[in-house]
């Protein structure tokens, strides 16, 4: 699923990806804040608030993937007051 984030997203294949464990769930780091994916389940507000809080340029989830519908609904209004700049995709 990275890579297909890496085409769709246009990001070049090359850069280097690291994978974190960050509360209990899977997140990957690419090129350090070139892009952040997670897409295990249950994702939570807190995790929101911790990826946010890195500032990366894109952040990618899947949209089966929140703890709820109130995650869902407030993911974008925490990158917006967190990290204004990050394009928020939900695949």
């Amino acid at each position: 699923m990275l890579f297909q984030v890496f085409i769709d997203r246009d990001i070049e294949q090359t850069l280097p990806a690291v994978k974190e464990t960050i509360e209990g769930k899977t997140v990957f780091f690419v090129d350090d804040n070139v892009l952040t994916t997670c897409f295990d389940n249950g994702i939570t507000e807190e995790l929101v608030k911790r990826l946010a809080k890195r500032k990366p340029l894109r952040a990618v989830f899947r949209d089966s993937s929140y703890g709820s519908d109130s995650v869902k609904i407030n993911l974008e209004r925490i990158f917006k007051i967190l990290s204004p700049c990050t394009d928020v995709r939900s695949i």
